[in-house]
């Protein structure tokens, strides 16, 4: 009876330690005991398990049919034995007789053992399942615990989950005992190892992160439209605002940019641009190229794109480092942009000019006019439509051909200047190459000369200085001499006395 309830009391630890319900780890127990009966007795005969909660223990029971003649006994038993279990028993009835298990050996209990273990983990991952499944798409908070294959295994206190080399932020360095925050992107309830995968790469990540540090989104007065990331370096948000008194922008920067300053932290210095979204297309990108300045848009609603011209000093901002300022602002409105300088701009237009200007009386202004359709080159202006070029005023459809002629004509000098303004360019390179080396080679041949003079001069001067050095040894040698005399004369007029 004392086995039976510390049998009772072992259960109800582990259901409280693993937190898995305690019926589980009863039905862990009589599955286990069930194979380690067949294993001991055969595959074949049919074995049920109960678990008896007054004596603690888990019950065999093999059924058999009752007969009148018995001829296999593993699985038929005769009506006056089938009586010493049950009274009431009659012929065709199946019965259960308790078995004994006391025989049970060292193999057959760690088989049990392991069915045991195994149970018990299948219960506890269906248990995080559970728990967490419902936290997808959740920001949560972990320990570091250690590093397997390049991926993080990240402690969430009742399990842990793993951060994948592809969903770590290649600057960040983390080390055991660091304390995280993620993501969860997924909750694999069939997978090996970790269930949970966690990332700090995703763009929800920081979306969420702005959500948990500005209250005017948890109430929805605000909202995300849009975002665009790229994960370390820099990060892009479109926000809109319901309420006309909030102003969206205003809300996510907070404080002397506190809120912003939160998220930045978190993300380790990541920089984050927010930009008030808008329903006007030209005005969006605007907007989603800041902090550059734009002069004018010229949109093409069919191919979803825009020309965008800004002043030569802002062209580089535009663009960003290694072109990331345009590429986000790209991932952010979802129109294809082309950033283009003033100057640029210029030099085309005088090139639509002269490309029009085959027709009498026509110009600047029907160069203007092309562009503000979106001709930005002499290739677009050579195959673009005719129709589009007989509505310009004073062009015919002889003179749409003349133009698209003319056109193509001068791209293809264009073109050849191009081509040679590269070679002058290469040629003025070479020439400065060659002349930085020549000037390189005489000062390095000056430098030489003016080592080997330096080296001569200090020659003669070790020789000045050992002449001299002897004349005053010499020197030293006669005051020695004469202090010596001059003792010798006041040592005999001493002793005279």
């Amino acid at each position: 009876m004392a086995e039976g309830l510390g049998l009772k009391r072992e259960i109800d630890q582990i259901a409280r330690d693993k937190g898995i319900n305690p019926d589980e780890i009863i039905g862990a127990l009589e599955e286990a005991m069930k194979q380690a009966a067949r294993r001991e007795h055969g595959q074949e005969i049919e074995i049920d398990a109960k678990y008896n909660e007054d004596l603690g223990e888990v019950e065999l029971f093999e059924f058999r049919d009752v007969v009148e003649t018995v001829t296999d006994e593993n699985s038929e038993i005769d009506l006056a034995a089938a009586h010493e279990f049950d009274p009431q028993a009659e012929i065709g009835d199946e019965i259960g007789v308790k078995m004994d298990t006391t025989g049970f050996g060292r193999i057959l209990a760690q088989t049990a053992k392991q069915v045991i273990i195994q149970r018990i983990r299948e219960a506890e991952r269906e248990n995080i399942y559970e728990d967490y499944k419902d936290r997808k798409g959740e920001i949560v908070n972990g320990i570091v615990r250690r590093f397997e294959k390049g991926s993080i295994i990240v402690d969430l206190g009742r399990t842990e989950a793993v951060l994948p080399l592809k969903e770590q932020v290649p600057r960040e360095n983390y080390r055991p005992n660091d304390r995280l925050r993620a993501y969860v992107i997924d909750v694999n309830k069939a997978a090996k190892g970790s269930q949970i995968v966690l990332s700090r790469t995703c763009i929800e990540m920081l979306t969420k992160l702005f959500e948990q540090e500005v209250p005017e989104m948890y109430e929805g007065i605000v909202r995300i439209e849009s975002s665009a990331r790229e994960p370390g370096g820099r990060s892009k948000i479109a926000v809109v605002s319901r309420d006309s008194d909030v102003d969206p922008v205003g809300a996510c920067v907070g404080m002397k940019g506190s809120r912003v300053q939160s998220v930045v932290q978190e993300l380790r210095g990541e920089r984050i641009d927010i930009v008030p979204w808008s329903p006007d297309p030209a005005r969006y990108v605007c907007s989603a190229l800041s902090p550059a300045q734009v002069s004018k848009v010229i949109i093409d609603d069919a191919e979803r794109s825009m020309d965008v011209i800004v002043p030569d000093d802002q062209l580089s901002l535009a663009i960003g480092r290694k072109g990331q300022n345009v590429r986000l602002a790209v991932q952010l409105t979802g129109w294809r942009i082309d950033i283009k300088s003033e100057s640029k701009m210029r030099e085309l237009a005088q090139w639509l000019s002269e490309a029009v200007s085959v027709v009498e009386s026509c110009g600047d202004p029907e160069a203007e006019l092309l562009l503000q359709q979106g001709i930005t080159s002499l290739e677009d202006l050579s195959t673009c439509d005719l129709e589009l070029l007989s509505s310009l005023p004073g062009i015919g459809e002889s003179g749409a051909i003349a133009i698209r002629e003319r056109a193509a004509e001068l791209a293809v000098r264009k073109v050849e200047e191009e081509v040679a303004r590269l070679e002058e360019e290469r040629l003025e390179a070479e020439r400065a190459a060659q002349e930085a080396a020549a000037e390189a080679e005489a000062a390095a041949a000056e430098a030489a000369a003016a080592a080997e003079v330096a080296a001569t001069e200090g020659d003669e001067g070790d020789g000045a200085k050992t002449e001299i050095g002897d004349g005053k040894e010499s020197t030293g040698a006669d005051v020695a001499s004469e202090s010596a005399a001059v003792g010798d004369v006041e040592a005999t007029v001493s002793s005279t006395r």
